[in-house]
């Protein structure tokens, strides 16, 4: 009879997960044993890093990952970077491995009885198989989870001593050839009654959320905002760019509080929500969720965010089959005001780059604003990169500027944990090494992820680090002035040298002061060029929040 492993390998390879994201111990060693020469094995320095690389892969792919991290240690040190990935809704198969079954009541070193507990709250859905045979049809169970709307990480605990067990073949026999997939159009009346009262409305409005980065959904929600001349904002607090950030009919992130998204979408008798919770705040500013005459229905995977949310109606499906059978049922596009005339659309985030920046930015020298090398990397970026933005002091500049037309551009802590950003970026230039990634970093958050570096340099992947170095911790000194706290200890990062620190590493590093000079490094980023870091002294700026 097969071994578990043998048929585990199969399975994985009938799943596409053939990449394994890992840092191993002694509970791991069995799984990786003859590991197969098909398989491709990416090592993190720190489980955090590894969570957050398969994370960024993930992202990128559109396909669940597989990590396996060392027992309930290393489980642990992964947690920061897991409540990211759930929060971002990322499918991965999460694995640890436990103790010996044997050994597992008895207190010994790298057991832990409650294995499963460990991950959760972050996690859909946590288990043990309860004895060897059951391992294969469990990480079946997982991967058909991970990806079931509203997809997200899953977590099997794994004792090392199953592997070398034997299991019938009649047990695992089917377990290949399943396919599981969410079928989540709506029904006729219910689509009839939504594109009755958009077509009713007399200012509608449109909201989109991370579930619209998507190949199926992204070009459908443009062309119902086109058919409808609707404005179109992106949800508080995006983890993804959902929504062509040149477009005319753009007009930015919403505030991320309740009074800044009830003033922005006032005078707007209905707003459509699409693939976005309602909503994400952040900053605490009290008032009426929207303002007086304004209705919403937010449509979305998500039942829980449906049931949860404290206004509006909520439709729970899939939000690319929803948005084509609104645009079948609207017909023919309506006589509204075009596009490009639309109320307010030399407003839009980033309708200038160079009105906030002011001077030609490739004139400026060091100390840096945000907007000056936001500016610049609007202008000198070859098409098709991607970002990755763990700068979060400078979100509000970021967006502003930010120049994406195309599905998978970015990716953003989703939960604000910082520690995603430098690993996930080489997750992102591992999934498709043809279109290079640049990662916006604070000098603080480089801290928290720098493990990755190794793993960057490792693969040789074509990833450019832009440090935001600016001494503090921003996005903090922004929460003192705003609520009225003094004295705060723990703020000043005085000191940190990324560049020597990337250099530590092997990764090519340099200290950038002049705007030419950032322009051409800018310009020079392409698929074949390998990692490097530029630190970029800025200056110090604190924007509200919400």
């Amino acid at each position: 009879m097969p071994t578990v492993r043998a048929i585990t390998y199969d399975l994985l390879r009938t799943w596409g997960l053939t990449t394994v994201f890992g840092n191993p111990g002694s509970n791991e060693l069995p799984f990786l044993d003859g590991f197969p020469a098909d398989f491709r094995y990416v090592l993190g320095l720190h489980e955090g890093a590894v969570l957050a690389t398969a994370d960024g892969y993930a992202q990128a792919t559109g396909r669940p990952a597989l990590v396996n991290l060392h027992s309930a240690a290393g489980l642990g040190n992964a947690m920061g970077n897991l409540a990211n990935a759930h929060a971002s809704r990322t499918p991965l198969v999460v694995t640890a491995g436990q103790q010996a079954r044997a050994m597992i009541g008895l207190g010994s070193v790298l057991a832990e009885p409650a294995m499963t507990r460990v991950p959760e709250p972050h996690v859909k859905w946590s288990f043990e198989p309860a004895r060897a045979q059951d391992v294969p049809r469990a990480l079946s169970e997982a991967f058909h989870l991970a990806t079931l709307a509203p997809a997200g990480p899953v977590f099997v605990s794994l004792p090392m001593d199953d592997w070398a067990a034997e299991v019938a073949e009649h047990e695992v026999a089917h377990l290949a050839g399943r396919r599981v997939r969410s079928v989540g159009a709506a029904g006729p009346e219910v689509v009839a009654e939504l594109a009755g009262r958009l077509e009713r409305a007399a200012s509608p409005a449109l909201v989109v959320g991370p579930e619209v980065d998507d190949e199926r959904a992204y070009d459908r929600v443009v062309a119902l905002a086109e058919r409808l001349g609707l404005p179109v904002w992106v949800a508080p607090t995006p983890p993804r760019c959902p929504f062509p950030t040149r477009h005319p009919l753009f007009r930015g992130v919403l505030p991320p509080s309740i009074a800044g998204v009830a003033e922005r979408l006032s005078g707007h008798d209905l707003v459509l929500v699409l693939g976005a919770p309602v909503f994400r705040y952040h900053a605490y500013r009290p008032g009426p969720w929207l303002a007086e005459g304004t209705e919403l229905v937010a449509v979305g995977s998500d039942p829980y965010a449906a049931a949860r949310a404290a206004f509006g109606d909520a439709l729970v499906g899939d939000v690319a089959a929803v948005t084509g059978q609104l645009l079948e049922a609207l017909g023919p596009e309506p006589e509204r005001r075009p596009a490009g005339e639309a109320p307010g659309a030399g407003e839009r985030a980033g309708a200038d780059v160079r009105t906030a920046a002011g001077a030609d930015p490739a004139r400026a020298v060091a100390p840096f604003t945000a907007d000056q090398v936001f500016a610049l990397m609007a202008r000198t970026l070859p098409a098709g990169v991607r970002l990755v933005n763990e700068s979060t002091s400078n979100t509000t500049q970021f967006w502003h500027h930010l120049e994406l037309d195309r599905p998978r551009g970015l990716f953003f802590p989703a939960a604000g944990g910082l520690g995603f950003g430098l690993p996930a970026a080489a997750g992102v230039a591992l999934a498709d090494p043809s279109r290079p990634v640049v990662a916006v970093l604070g000098d603080g958050a480089v801290q928290y992820g720098v493990a990755g570096l190794w793993t960057a340099v490792r693969e040789n992947l074509p990833v450019t680090f832009v440090v935001m170095r600016n001494g503090t911790y921003g996005a903090l000194r922004g929460f003192v002035d705003q609520l009225g706290v003094e004295n705060a200890p723990g703020l000043d990062l005085p000191g940190l040298d990324a560049v020597r620190t990337a250099q530590g590493y092997g990764l090519p590093a340099r200290r950038i002061t002049d705007g030419a000079e950032l322009a051409a490094e800018l310009a020079a980023v392409a698929p074949g060029r390998g990692p490097r870091l530029l630190e970029l002294p800025l200056v110090h700026e604190t924007r509200p929040l919400g």
